[in-house]
């Protein structure tokens, strides 16, 4: 092999390993459950009409603390104006924590915008992408296990 080809290898072996480093991993609900954790107990039963969410202080998937990831999920939001929207929560499906109990903390993700971004259809689950954390947020909603700084959203 000649030395320019052996130099062409090693500069799109580097620019690949860079440009794969940048990408955002795709991590999915159940990712965030850890390993024999029953997410499926029940919540307890009010009979003044206030759901009670499922698990409030369930444990969290710590190998994600820190790392940009990318998630989809339905939003519910919390602050911003009707054009833009500067926190939420992220839920695996739709109506979690307003028309049904809140799910385990461990399936939530409190999620922040510095600037704000459009969220067009509230009924349209989208994908999340930002940096991930394991330290919680409590809210008169629910409490949550995961926050996220945003940086963009997209369609699912």
């Amino acid at each position: 092999m000649s030395f320019a080809k052996s130099l062409l290898l090693v500069v799109l072996t580097t620019v690949c390993f860079v440009v794969s480093a940048n990408e955002a991993e795709e991590v999915y609900w159940e990712d965030l459950v850890p390993e024999g954790f029953n997410e499926l107990a029940a919540p307890a039963v009010n009979h003044d009409g206030t759901m009670t969410q499922l698990q409030p202080d369930a444990p969290v998937v710590e190998k994600y603390d820190g790392k940009r990831v990318k998630i989809p999920g339905f939003v519910v939001p919390l602050e911003g104006t009707a054009e833009l929207t500067t926190e939420f929560l992220l839920v695996p499906y739709f109506g979690a924590c307003i028309h049904v109990p809140p799910p385990s903390s461990n399936q939530i993700v409190h999620v922040k915008f510095e600037k704000g971004i459009a969220i067009d259809d509230l009924y349209d689950a989208i994908w999340v992408t930002g940096t991930l954390s394991t330290a919680g947020w409590k809210g008169d909603i629910a409490s949550v296990g995961y926050s996220l700084t945003g940086e963009s959203v997209g369609p699912f």
